[in-house]
């Protein structure tokens, strides 16, 4: 049996490019996102699945550290990894490494969230069909159990 690939290829675009001839912060961000979607994609979770489930994402704080520049038309790597879980799977930590063509570490993204009930508009577990996505996942290094958003049920 293979393990999945979590990481992917894009290509530094016109639109993602600042006024310093490099990409933009917000750019990374949306790099980062769609390397998540690919690997959920490409592992059975892909946004229309999504939207049957009726679950979402909320990210709740992103966090960017950036090393080194990104230039129009330059290719880059970007992996997908678990940093964080709740016990119960109500939040998540992904980490995102963005590498630059020659393999230089240009960024690092560590998002944390949670995952919505679109119906409720409630912080809810997640079935189990999206845990199993996660949990294909690689852990980070730094990997840690982060607190749950559960609520108890009410009396």
């Amino acid at each position: 049996m293979t393990s999945p690939t979590n990481t992917f290829k894009f290509t530094a675009s016109w639109a993602d490019m600042d006024f310093n001839s490099h990409m933009a912060n917000t750019a990374y961000l949306d790099k980062a996102v769609d390397a998540r979607m690919a690997f959920f994609t490409a592992n059975g979770l892909p946004f229309d699945e999504m939207m049957r489930l009726r679950i979402g994402w909320v990210i709740m704080k992103d966090e960017v550290e950036y090393r080194r520049e990104i230039k129009w038309m330059e290719e880059m790597s970007i992996s997908v990894a678990l940093a964080g879980l709740a016990p119960d799977a109500s939040r998540f930590s992904l980490r995102n490494d963005i590498f630059c063509a020659d393999g230089r570490l240009a960024a690092r993204v560590t998002s944390t969230g949670g995952f919505l009930d679109l119906d409720a508009r409630k912080l809810v577990v997640p079935p189990s069909a999206v845990l199993a996505t996660y949990l294909a996942l690689p852990k980070t290094e730094d990997y840690q159990e982060l607190a749950s958003t559960a609520k108890p049920a009410a009396k």
